[in-house]
């Protein structure tokens, strides 16, 4: 409800421009892994370019889940001040900023403007969900569908395009950062066409209920996207110098980050369906983690001519067991209310549980100068995943 208690208009009706609406909501998806996924294969320059330490790497590499943990939770509190339109619009501009402020090419201005970044990234994806479900209602699957699959574009094109768009602007590591600056002005300007001319709309977003902390069903669910979300920052944040460092060029490199997330999106589409056949979602829990584990293994140690082999694994495991992790949400809940709260906590309390695993991976590769230790690290990220999953997995429902 709108403050003067009236119903919200969806944007798409009150202006009669679906389209312009849908085609905005998948630039802005589009825009929300570009700042993860483009500085894992221009790591290495950035490193020599500012005397950044393993530690200092590490820590910049889990800014992005560290953000999303803490600033998500407060998506509500802007909508409400904003509205929904406007608080996205503004995180679209903060994305920009971010971004560009990576160019300017030394250590403080990277970690200010990957917080930045991350900051604008965390807010919108507990924003959109809810804005996709209220104007596109009878939609809202094709909608959520093609809204990971843009958000896998981004990704995957920004790991391609990193290292040639380097070269493109003169060997200089930041201006490739800072390219991903200009989509993200696009969306922008895109999304301020449909900004309704009224007051701000607002879309009220439940916070996580009390009663939710007490049900261990609820912690499982959580424990598994957080788990889950680190091994999948371990793979943007470390699989393109694993692979620089097994001999391949920082393009080739890019290009098979890009493989590994361009292979989540038709798994991310087939797994909620195939999840759906049995009694309950353990099987499909713990089998998508066993094919990551395994494609990140073929990546790390498998001969070098098929090494793309682990890269469409990993990236097919990851894409599976990421939509199932999210369908969990609905399965798991009584009602919309709960959803609500369910995905507010899983998305809070999973994205700061998700920041150790690449901070972890940094560290474990600076103490030995090698790739094993993390194998064994995302091996046991995996194997306790899939101990949540076997009880996140089990039919039943959280209240509250």
């Amino acid at each position: 409800m709108s403050p003067d208690g009236t119903r919200p208009i969806p944007l798409a009706t009150r202006h009669g421009q679906s389209l312009i609406l849908g085609i905005s909501l998948m630039l802005i998806a589009f825009n929300l892994r570009i700042a993860v996924s483009s500085l894992g294969p221009l790591l290495p320059e950035a490193m020599r370019a500012t005397a950044l330490p393993p530690l200092g790497a590490s820590l910049l590499t889990t800014l992005p889940t560290l953000c999303f943990g803490l600033f998500g939770p407060l998506a509500p509190w802007l909508a409400s001040r904003l509205g929904a339109e406007r608080a996205v619009l503004a995180m679209m501009l903060l994305l920009a900023l971010g971004c560009a402020l990576r160019g300017v090419g030394d250590a403080g201005a990277l970690f200010a403007g990957q917080a930045l970044a991350s900051v604008a990234i965390g807010v919108s994806n507990v924003l959109l969900p809810g804005l996709v479900k209220r104007d596109f209602p009878r939609q809202a699957a094709l909608m959520t569908g093609l809204f990971t699959m843009s958000l896998c574009v981004g990704a995957a094109l920004a790991a391609a395009a990193a290292a040639p768009a380097r070269l493109l602007l003169g060997g200089s590591w930041s201006a490739s950062l800072a390219s991903a600056a200009l989509p993200a002005l696009l969306a922008a300007a895109l999304w301020w066409r449909c900004l309704p001319a009224s007051r701000p709309i607002v879309v009220p977003l439940p916070a996580v209920g009390r009663a939710l902390w007490r049900q261990p069903l609820a912690w499982h669910v959580t424990l598994f996207m957080g788990l889950q979300s680190a091994m999948a920052y371990i793979v943007f944040a470390w699989l393109a110098p694993l692979l620089r460092d097994r001999g391949l060029s920082a393009a080739a490199a890019g290009l098979l980050l890009s493989l590994t997330v361009l292979a989540q999106a038709p798994a991310a589409l087939v797994a909620p369906w195939l999840a759906t056949r049995g009694r309950d979602q353990r099987l499909a829990c713990v089998g998508s983690l066993a094919i990551c584990v395994a494609g990140w293994w073929g990546c790390a140690f498998a001969p070098r001519g098929v090494v793309w082999l682990g890269a469409v694994a990993l990236g097919a495991g990851q894409g599976a067991v990421f939509a199932i992790g999210l369908m969990l949400f609905v399965l798991r809940a009584g009602d919309a209310r709960a959803t609500a709260r369910l995905s507010g906590m899983a998305q809070g309390v999973g994205y700061l549980l998700a920041s150790l695993g690449p901070l972890l991976a940094g560290l474990l590769h600076g103490w030995s100068g090698g790739w094993r230790p993390i194998a064994w690290l995302f091996a046991a990220i995996g194997l306790l995943a899939a101990l949540s999953g076997l009880s996140a997995g089990r039919a039943g429902q959280v209240h509250g």
